[in-house]
């Protein structure tokens, strides 16, 4: 496969001070923001939104259909990086996104807001992939924990300044501000990118893209997120859309696969999962992608529901968690900067993320706002140290040629594991609600049939009955419970996955990186990291 052999003309990465790097690294962060703050700042405008636009059952799209995108465009944004440089794309996907943004503010019905949001995260995709590719192509492996626990960081900024904007400017302002607010943030990014980025490589010049690989890759992406929201809602499991989207993506991906491994320029290299500390570094983005996306994504509804908190607030709430994920992420990648040392950071990460996802499957409709908290500052310890650290190894054990479409590689296997956890545990949570208020005797009778599941607000739920509230209270808990218990299920996976992480040494640009040999390549990398596996497995 071409792609493996080493590009001649491709220019050897520059070399950056510590003050350059900081000051590239200004832009980066604001970039990353935009990415990470648009899908949180929208939820708590969301009902709004539909209360304007209409369409209640399209409401799910506006952020699947973003994430979708997202999901779908991070490899290929990651490829075009390394053929055409890394500068030219990230500012083209900054570009992108902004003009999505403006278009969201501006949609007048679901349709277009849907459409609009598809377009905003193909241009996230090339923000999420791009952040994380300039700071391995600025910063050697050795020293990049410490400059990642940075832009880690950024997630808690995110968290929790996303729902606290979101809701005040959805109580104070238009909805439409949710989107117009990226503007002059992203300029600001893109002005400060346009300077700093400049001295970066340009790429190979060779622009042979691989748009059959690109179209399955999408196709079946789509399809099997559309199984998974579908399945047992909109679908029967057994039903002919859900046999035929499971029989397209199958062939998808057999196509996919195949188209891959004979692409001259392939939107994913094959080759680099041919190393085994690249492919567990990636199931495991994948883990954390399932259980804490997947799971934290339905912790509002507690908080609002149960505990009877705002929308704002209610990301203030997270805070704990947050805050806890930010020590983490930095002190992690501080420690393995100045030792070298990581293996012990995915397993410490594993643990903690299993033991908080489990204390969350514990609460009731008494659990207090102080409990909750604490069993945040367990989840989010576990965040921050697996978030950078599997990123780190996975780049640590790609060449430096196929970095983009590497680093694109784990970042969507981990936003593929968002998109499936949400999808999937958010059937959990319906069902299980559902079933639960049905259990309970409905809340018809206590509601004068008032209010239906599908129909509840925070607002809503305080006009009913006691009785009636209770029901719908306990019957949330019941599906917030199941989704964390499964959460938890998964993140144990996750720790079996961690234990098989071996220690390789992180390398400088002058070392060769673990796929750099032209010789039989899936072998060599395994050859690296076996050898590498005899060193002390402490670290």
């Amino acid at each position: 496969m071409s792609s493996t052999a080493a590009h001649p003309d491709q220019e050897s990465p520059p070399r950056f001070t510590h003050r350059e790097i900081m000051v590239t690294m200004s832009g980066l962060v604001i970039a990353l923001l935009l990415a990470m703050l648009d899908n949180m700042i929208v939820a708590p405008a969301l009902p709004t939104i539909v209360g304007d636009l209409g369409g209640l059952n399209h409401l799910a799209w506006v952020t699947t259909g973003y994430i979708l995108a997202s999901t779908a465009a991070t490899p290929i944004w990651g490829k075009l990086g390394d053929l055409l440089g890394r500068r030219i794309t990230f500012l083209s996907s900054i570009v992108i996104f902004l003009i999505g943004s403006a278009l969201c503010g501006m949609s007048q019905n679901m349709g277009e807001l849907v459409g609009f949001r598809a377009l905003q995260g193909l241009g996230a995709g090339g923000l999420m992939v791009g952040v994380m590719a300039v700071v391995a192509e600025i910063v050697p492996p050795r020293e990049r924990g410490k400059y990642q626990g940075v832009m880690m960081a950024v997630m808690p900024v995110a968290m929790i300044g996303g729902p606290l904007a979101g809701g005040y400017i959805t109580d104070h302002f238009s909805w439409r501000w949710a989107f117009y607010v990226n503007l002059p943030l992203g300029v600001v990014a893109l002005l400060v990118c346009w300077f700093t980025l400049a001295r970066l490589p340009r790429g190979t010049g060779r622009v042979r893209i691989d748009w059959t690989g690109a179209a399955l890759l999408t196709v079946w992406i789509t399809a099997l997120v559309l199984i998974t929201s579908w399945g047992g809602n909109e679908y029967d499991w057994s039903s002919a859309m859900i046999i035929g989207l499971a029989v397209l993506t199958v062939v998808a991906f057999a196509a996919f696969v195949l188209v891959e491994r004979r692409a001259a320029e392939p939107i994913m290299p094959l080759s680099v999962f041919g190393n085994r500390n690249f492919t567990l570094a990636g199931a495991l983005s994948f883990i954390v992608g399932f259980a804490l996306f997947g799971g934290v994504t339905f912790l509002p509804q507690f908080q609002q529901f149960v505990q009877g908190s705002s929308a704002t607030n209610s990301g203030l709430l997270l805070m704990p968690m947050m805050l806890s994920s930010m020590v983490l992420s930095l002190a992690g990648g501080a420690v393995i900067s100045r030792t070298g040392r990581y293996r012990s950071l995915p397993i410490a990460g594993s643990v903690l993320m299993a033991v908080g996802l489990g204390l969350f499957a514990t609460m009731d409709t008494g659990t207090s706002r102080t409990v909750t908290s604490l069993y945040m500052v367990v989840l989010g310890a576990g965040m921050g140290c697996l978030m950078q650290t599997t990123m780190l190894i996975a780049q640590n054990n790609a060449p430096l040629k196929d970095m983009g479409a590497a680093t694109g590689a784990a970042t969507f296997l981990r936003n593929m594991g968002g998109s499936l956890g949400v999808s999937l545990l958010g059937s959990v949570y319906a069902t299980t609600l559902t079933d639960s208020v049905v259990s309970h005797g409905g809340m018809a009778a206590g509601s004068g049939g008032s209010a239906s599941v599908s129909q509840m607000t925070p607002e809503v739920l305080k006009s009913l009955p006691e009785a009636a509230r209770q029901v719908f209270q306990r019957a949330v808990t019941d599906g917030v419970s199941s989704v964390f218990t499964w959460g938890a299920v998964v993140a144990c996976v996750g720790l079996l996955i961690a234990l098989f992480i071996r220690h390789v040494p992180l390398r400088g640009f002058d070392a060769p990186a673990a796929g750099d040999t032209a010789a039989k390549p899936g072998a060599a990398l395994d050859d690296q990291a076996a050898t590498a596996g005899a060193a002390p497995a402490g670290g």
